[in-house]
């Protein structure tokens, strides 16, 4: 009983339960390399999920993780076909991810927005600089260099670079949340705002890195999606911010904020790549992969009211002690 009660038990017994399923019909599913590319799939969502979970934990949500992923992309892909060296277009993504997420910080912190309103707006703005730069033409394969495209690519102790950058991003934040007075903050600043502030913490400070975390977070996910993809263009990763709140919510992060850990939302996102690997093995279009992204939201909020709900005291008993 104790696992029912445990979310990242419980998610980590559904990945079990939905892989030993699939298994039963197509035992190649769970073989060791097949596996690995489930993970290496879904290390892009891992990556947004983490800078998300940061964003939530503050009460503020990140709409705009996909667009800023499509633009730092895209500005990667034209970099590189202008010749610059890959350091410099692996600097110039982190810098520019995380100052699109300093942006959306800023409005919420001194402007005073809401997350939701700001992000929307942002999203729309981030892929109409898009077009504004191409004029809506797509960068393909042949015009980047074969050493942009390879990096993610490249196996590394059985792995593709990709994976391992996924896991050295949850490695650094788990040390971030867990061990450092910031990561703190954003717990404190979701679960109670007033009594941050009365423990010296600055609220709007600490949701304003909460966002430039995501944005960079972001943009290092648009290069490695451009380059293992070879492909950049406007609606690159449409959508995709679904998928990640998704993970967070599954994950058990309280969209209220103030509760979560990084392993939640690790298996937030595990659970949604291997139901999304395993649609086209079992036969199920991947049009129903938003259904069932959003009917996971659904369930996992139910989930977490039910479980946080408080219970009613027995007054008669009180009462007669």
């Amino acid at each position: 009983m104790k696992v029912l009660k445990n979310r990242e038990a419980l998610l980590g017994l559904a990945i079990l339960v939905t892989m030993g399923v699939i298994a039963l019909r197509f035992p190649a599913f769970i073989r060791p390399g097949n596996l690995a590319n489930v993970f290496n799939d879904t290390a892009p969502l891992m990556i947004l999920a983490v800078g998300q979970m940061m964003v939530i934990l503050t009460k503020c949500i990140d709409l705009s993780v996909a667009a800023n992923l499509a633009l730092t992309g895209m500005v990667a892909a034209l970099m590189n076909g202008a010749g610059v060296p890959l350091p410099m277009v692996l600097l110039t993504v982190l810098a520019m991810g995380a100052a699109l997420g300093a942006v959306n910080g800023l409005l919420i912190w001194k402007v005073g927005i809401p997350s939701i309103v700001v992000t929307l707006g942002t999203m729309t703005i981030f892929r109409g600089v898009i077009f504004l730069m191409t004029a809506g033409k797509w960068v393909n394969a042949h015009e980047m260099t074969d050493g942009f495209k390879a990096l993610p690519r490249t196996i590394l102790l059985g792995l593709p670079v990709m994976s391992w950058v996924a896991v050295g991003v949850i490695l650094i934040f788990a040390v971030v949340l867990g061990r450092t007075a910031l990561g703190r903050s954003f717990f404190a600043v979701g679960g109670n705002p007033h009594a941050a502030v009365y423990a010296g913490i600055d609220v709007g400070r600490t949701q304003f890195m909460a966002f430039v975390f995501s944005g960079m977070l972001a943009g290092l996910t648009g290069y490695l999606w451009v380059a293992r993809y070879a492909v950049a263009y406007v609606d690159i990763a449409g959508g995709f911010e679904l998928d990640v709140v998704a993970a967070c919510v599954i994950g058990g992060i309280a969209i209220a904020g103030g509760a979560g850990s990084i392993w939640g939302a690790i298996l937030g996102a595990l659970f949604l790549g291997v139901i999304k690997n395993a649609l086209p093995v079992v036969g199920i279009s991947p049009f129903w992969q938003m259904a069932i992204s959003g009917s996971a939201i659904i369930l996992a909020v139910v989930f977490n009211a039910a479980q946080s709900r408080p219970k009613g005291r027995i007054i008669l008993r009180e009462a007669n002690q």
